[in-house]
């Protein structure tokens, strides 16, 4: 990857951070107590597991011996030894959530810049190249962002950063059945997003199986912070169709995901 491309991820992350810390500047400390719609998990939570996800890129970019010991213990605990990381990181004031959260983001920034471009990163799931992993930092971002604007009954914040959550989901199409225990498909589907008047796409113009929508919704269905049926997103296509009932565009189990709204109005 040419570092330019890799230098304009990195200050798409940096500009995702820097959205979501304005965000949290413009909230009374009171505020991160509120519960946001991951069950048990309080805006304290969702800050403190950005931070705690940063520390462990930091940690696979410069001790990979000492993060896949600590992966492996992630991974025979599950989302338990995630909770529980949360809930340590939200065991002290805002302020200081706040200031672990952008310590990590920057010293991961840094250790990004100076890492090979064609490293494979290790991470919970499989080992990403070293853009994927970066574009994973954004797309968690955007994701916990959303839970915590839904907390305060903030409108979500749409950009063209939305495209690395789309490019994270396509790619992430196989292991989205394969997580599921869903036979894994050999269709090609073609993804058809809109972004204001640009169009983003993936796949085969030929495909027969085809997803199409805001690339908004798409980002939203795609973390899993909304439910189909809240989303302005189309499948044409059994395959297509499947995939939209169980997309992620991040590794690990996909949990319970979201119920569909009240008012089924995704915005």
């Amino acid at each position: 990857m040419a570092v330019s491309l890799l230098d304009d991820l990195v200050q798409d992350w940096a500009d995702e951070t820097a959205t979501l810390e304005s965000l949290l500047n413009s909230v009374e400390p009171s505020d991160w107590d509120m519960a946001t719609p991951a069950h048990g998990w309080r805006i304290g939570h969702q800050i403190a597991h950005l931070a705690w996800t940063d520390e462990m890129l930091v940690l696979a970019l410069s001790a990979p011996e000492k993060f896949a010991a600590l992966r492996r213990l992630v991974l025979l605990d599950g989302e338990g030894a995630v909770d529980a990381a949360a809930r340590a990181g939200a065991a002290v004031p805002p302020a200081q959530i706040k200031r672990r959260w952008i310590d990590y983001q920057q010293r991961a920034t840094a250790l990004v810049r100076d890492t090979d471009p064609s490293l494979r990163v290790p991470w919970f799931g499989p080992a990403m190249g070293l853009s994927s992993a970066v574009s994973a930092r954004i797309m968690e971002t955007f994701a916990h962002g959303q839970d915590i604007r839904d907390a305060l009954g903030v409108g979500a914040c749409p950009s063209r950063r939305l495209r690395h959550v789309a490019y994270l989901a396509v790619a992430a199409r196989s292991y989205s059945f394969q997580i599921n225990g869903l036979r894994l498909p050999t269709q090609d589907v073609r993804v058809e997003l809109s972004y204001q008047d640009e169009m983003w796409a993936w796949g085969g113009e030929e495909a027969k199986e085809r997803v199409s929508g805001p690339a908004l919704d798409f980002a939203l269905l795609a973390t899993r912070r909304r439910h189909v049926e809240d989303v302005s997103v189309s499948a044409v296509g059994p395959i297509a169709e499947v995939w939209l009932s169980v997309i992620q565009g991040y590794a690990g189990p996909p949990g319970k995901g979201r119920n569909p709204l009240a008012n089924h109005s995704p915005h």
